[in-house]
């Protein structure tokens, strides 16, 4: 009997062995947001694993990684930029030239330029917008040509196979799409709404469903100090803004102060980061509803 739980103990730490290394000979990707690591999650699959190293209270844009942190980048497999002037610290540290993707490289022609502002949020220190807009997968379009910049990357590497990868991307191609044409179905009955968003990261919304987006400033998810509230109506008066944009759930009576100006509130997560219990497209698609929620409400 003792014989017997020798061998069956002897199988099972052979098969944790060989777990643990599969597990360790598995490729690493590494990206700088949200929205492209559930591209590659999606294309992938369990071929990789898809490393997404911000923690989740600090801003991807400008966040500045540790001496550890930069050696577990080094060490990737691939690894995924946004481009656009998006994460800063990648100017600021070496990485290997043959494992870098910029997965926006083939859309820089439709980019969007921006005034330069220079400003602070929180212990990030003072940083500067410089003179591009960033967020590019707010557009479904764009997001999809990312998209497939990354699924050209994993195949060109072998990380996973072309079959499967190629599949992934029409599935993810096809969610794209739907997610477009919801969006063109929603934004056009707001085409001629004037709006005003928390913070200035929503041009390539505003530029691929033509709609008017002034912005603010402010900290993602505070409450908008009594300074703020007023720069909000005077921004409000001067536009004739009906639908305020907020960049994260504020506090209630910052919604009620918005309400009180006559304003309509939508909650739309940059996705720089995972939402908290949604996906990148199901997030999408609730920020939608929110915006045809509005929508119904100017028309009553």
């Amino acid at each position: 009997m003792q014989r017997f739980f020798n061998g069956v103990t002897a199988v099972l730490l052979a098969q944790m062995v060989v777990t643990a290394a599969a597990a360790q000979e598995r490729p690493q990707v590494v990206t700088v947001n949200y929205p492209l690591q559930y591209f590659t999650e999606r294309l992938v699959g369990d071929a990789a694993d898809v490393v997404f190293p911000v923690p989740a209270d600090v801003d991807p844009s400008f966040w500045r990684p540790s001496i550890a942190d930069v050696s577990e980048v080094q060490t990737a497999d691939l690894i995924l930029l946004n481009g656009a002037k998006f994460a800063t610290w990648v100017d600021r540290v070496s990485l290997p030239r043959s494992r870098v993707i910029n997965s926006s490289a083939a859309i820089e022609d439709q980019f969007i330029v921006t005034e330069s502002i220079t400003h602070s949020h929180g212990d990030g220190g003072e940083h500067s917008h410089e003179g591009l807009a960033s967020y590019v997968w707010l557009d479904p379009v764009l997001a999809a040509a990312q998209a497939e910049a990354i699924a050209a990357a994993i195949t060109a590497r072998d990380i996973a196979p072309a079959g499967q990868v190629e599949d992934q991307l029409e599935q993810l191609r096809a969610d794209l799409t739907a997610l477009d044409q919801t969006a063109e179905d929603v934004f056009a009955t707001l085409a001629s709404v004037p709006m005003i968003a928390t913070h200035p990261r929503y041009q390539y919304l505003a530029g691929r469903y033509a709609l008017t987006v002034s912005s603010l400033d402010w900290e993602a998810g505070e409450a908008p100090n009594p300074d703020q509230l007023a720069e909000l109506s005077a921004l409000r008066n001067q536009t004739g803004a009906e639908i305020l944009i907020w960049e994260a759930e504020p506090p209630a009576a910052a919604i009620e102060a918005a309400e009180k100006l006559g304003l309509q509130n939508v909650v739309f997560p940059t996705l720089a980061h995972k939402p908290t219990d949604r996906t990148f497209i199901e997030a999408y698609q609730k920020a939608l509803s929110d915006f045809s929620t509005a929508s119904q409400n100017l028309q009553n």
